[in-house]
């Protein structure tokens, strides 16, 4: 009798699933797929041919793919590798509180075509979670400030953190929730295009980030003195903002992001810092029909735009930039060896980067599917993001595990200083 298992049947999207099929005939050809229905109802799949052991069994920790959308040993390639049936999609997690089902269908031999009208031999369903029981969600407006607070279970004192994402505007508030089952007490923070917020970004007015980060350091349940940033495109220009700005920040992540100012100024207090001019004429046209950015902006270096670059040897904290080598949006890895040249011109050691080779420019929490390209609402193609599949999921995997350490190194330890 043929027997599927995936276990857990029902994890943290950050946790890896073991999947084992049994009671194949020796050295028997399968295919395995996967399938996921969003939010919206909007589709993704993937698949990856196998082929059984001597004894029948079949076990993705050891077992090589040898085709399909992926090749090789990877035990979490059929999540990494889904892909949307509708072009540019990207696999967003809008309610936290529910699961993305995941059902996993074994079928006799190779199977090429995507869709498959047969009985598969064995089925599994696994739930993926962004949140677990005892998180709280608090729902945030107060003054000007507009988000969702996520507080694990307990009395705390927890380390805070605000989250921040980048040019889709809205609240995204998957990575805020994931991040709070780990310990922390995350406000993912809208900006634009929610609520009364505006509709689109027009400057970065960095009281508004200050006015977060005071609201968040003065909940009981959120340890003194000082916070954490998590960012990523736009947001981690603002988060290299906030790090030079604001005393409240003590450890920053930047994620394919800047180091000057681009597009909008930005205003603190009666400081203005104008943006770099952006060239429309050095967008490219990908034969997808996205459009890549990644030359689009001007050079920080030039001397014309050097008072657009932000002051990063005044940042306090610590800060890590994360980038993606294959990032088709910014040219990150640049932005970010410019801006530890600066820091190291000016005597300060309290930045470093991770860089992948092969990753794009949406690195996410582990086995999320890669987004090569998608829409903005900034722009009338599709951007595109970048990434090969199995470098970018190797990217996250790695790069989740360096933030939670970072975080927890410098928020918590921030702590037994004083």
């Amino acid at each position: 009798m043929f027997q599927l298992t995936a276990t857990p049947a029902s994890a943290l999207a950050d946790e890896p699933v073991h999947i084992r099929v049994t009671g194949l005939s020796p050295l028997q050809l399968v295919t395995l797929m996967a399938s996921l229905k969003d939010e919206k109802g909007n589709v993704y799949r993937s698949k990856a041919f196998y082929k059984a052991n001597e004894v029948g069994e079949l076990d993705l920790t050891q077992a090589p793919a040898f085709g399909g959308d992926y090749v090789g040993v990877h035990p979490m390639g059929l999540f990494w590798s889904l892909k949307p049936q509708k072009a540019f999609g990207r696999l967003l997690k809008r309610d936290v509180n529910s699961p993305f089902w995941v059902t996993l269908n074994l079928y006799d031999s190779v199977c090429m075509q995507d869709f498959i009208t047969d009985e598969p031999m064995a089925s599994q369903v696994v739930q993926r979670w962004f949140s677990a029981p005892g998180i709280q969600r608090v729902q945030i407006r107060e003054g000007r400030v507009r988000g969702a607070l996520f507080l694990p279970p307990g009395e705390g004192p927890f380390p805070g953190v605000i989250d921040l994402f980048g040019g889709r505007g809205g609240l995204v508030e998957f990575r805020a929730s994931l991040l709070a089952v780990h310990g922390f007490a995350v406000l993912a923070l809208a900006y634009f295009a929610y609520e009364d917020l505006p509709s689109s970004l027009q400057e970065i007015d960095l009281e508004y980030f200050e006015e977060a980060a005071n609201l968040l350091l003065a909940h009981p349940k959120v340890q003194m003195p000082g916070i954490g940033v998590i960012s990523v495109s736009k947001g981690a220009e603002i988060g290299l903002a906030m790090a030079c700005f604001l005393k409240q920040v003590a450890a920053t992540i930047c994620i394919n992001g800047t180091n000057a100012i681009y597009e909008f100024p930005l205003r603190y207090k009666d400081l203005v810092i104008t943006p770099i001019p952006t060239f429309i004429e050095r967008m490219q046209f990908h034969v997808s029909g996205a459009v890549s950015l990644r030359h689009y902006k001007g050079d920080p270096r030039d001397e014309l735009n050097q008072q657009s670059v932000l002051p990063i040897e005044k940042a306090q904290g610590s800060i890590l930039f994360i980038v993606g080598e294959n990032d088709e949006c910014f040219n990150s890895k640049e932005y970010a060896e410019q801006a530890l040249r600066q820091l190291r011109s000016h005597g300060r050691n309290n930045g470093r980067m991770l860089a992948y080779p092969g990753a794009g420019h949406l690195i996410e929490p582990p086995y999320a599917p890669l987004c090569y390209a998608s829409p903005n609402q900034s722009f009338s193609w599709p951007l595109l993001w970048g990434g090969d599949p199995a470098a970018h999921a190797a990217a996250q995997e790695h790069s989740w595990g360096e933030i939670l350490k970072f975080l927890r190194q410098h928020l918590i330890q921030t702590r037994k200083k004083l």
